[in-house]
């Protein structure tokens, strides 16, 4: 059964594209609340799951943004795929601002976010090879492509934020031949991964961030970010259909043998904590 769960960030907040049954729901993860409450609705009858990364009013920066929640929240809500629409700068002069980009790599910069659900007496060693899922990043680019100005693959580099680069990271970065730049891939993705939940991401080119003698403001962001907001929506909702088809993925099986923690030294209290990711390989 698939059920798909839709991240909104700068400039996606809107989840008119559901056609009925919308309902909020407010969720309790052990890791804390989500951004946002979730809202529960249909597209094309296939159950969806809304939620605003930054939550109601863009009032959590990328580094505060509680990504262990909102991840587990999602799985909570027993979601299979991710759909995470993100705002990027481009790194390169042919990755025009409103392009739709779907990266299949990515860089982590970021230093401050908690980026594993398996510390504090657990651990898992998930392969992290291709962070976004080859299989959804093959829909949403071949449902973009057929209607939009949109690029295949390309490295996501994970800046923390919530400050631009300065025109010398900007340059290095381009020089280290990375692609696009922006502040909430990761741990986004990782975090998908062990929840064993397939995540691509359509990114929306905004700027050229720094690097083309331009300066970047939060206001040019949500400007081009709002503009290509129907096509976003245009792209997933014509991908759920598609992802309903796909079948089984590697992703949804990421953990099955890489917890490392022998089942004896597991306490109760990690069990009830993540019961919910773990159960079905720990007895």
């Amino acid at each position: 059964m698939v059920k798909v769960g839709i991240i909104g960030g700068s400039g996606i907040y809107n989840p008119s594209m559901f056609d009925n049954n919308l309902k909020p729901i407010k969720v309790d993860t052990p890791f804390g609340r989500p951004s946002d409450s979730l809202i529960s609705g249909e597209v094309d009858g296939i159950e969806t799951v809304f939620l605003s990364r930054h939550g109601w009013g863009h009032k959590y920066s990328p580094s505060d943004i509680n990504y262990r929640a909102n991840i587990y929240a999602l799985k909570k809500q027993g979601v299979t795929h991710i759909i995470s629409a993100s705002a990027v700068g481009s790194l390169r002069e042919d990755f025009k601002p409103l392009d739709v980009v779907i990266p299949d790599q990515a860089y982590d910069r970021t230093t401050k976010r908690a980026s594993t659900f398996f510390d504090n007496g657990i651990v898992a060693h998930i392969g992290l090879a291709d962070p976004f899922c080859p299989g959804l990043s093959n829909i949403l680019y071949e449902v973009s492509a057929s209607k939009y100005a949109t690029h295949k693959g390309g490295t996501y580099i994970c800046m923390e934020g919530p400050q631009f680069s300065t025109r010398a990271e900007s340059n290095v970065y381009r020089k280290l031949g990375f692609d696009i730049i922006g502040m909430t891939a990761l741990p986004e993705a990782r975090l998908a991964r062990e929840a064993e939940m397939c995540l691509g991401i359509v990114a929306t080119v905004t700027d050229y961030d720094v690097w083309y003698e331009e300066s970047v403001s939060i206001a040019q962001v949500i400007e081009y970010a709002t503009k290509n907001e129907a096509a976003v929506q245009d792209i997933i909702r014509r991908s759920i259909t598609k992802i309903a088809d796909a079948g089984d993925c590697p992703c949804r099986h990421a953990l099955e043998g890489a917890i490392a923690t022998s089942p004896d030294a597991i306490d109760g209290d990690t069990r009830k904590k993540l019961g919910l990711l773990m159960d079905k390989y720990i007895k």
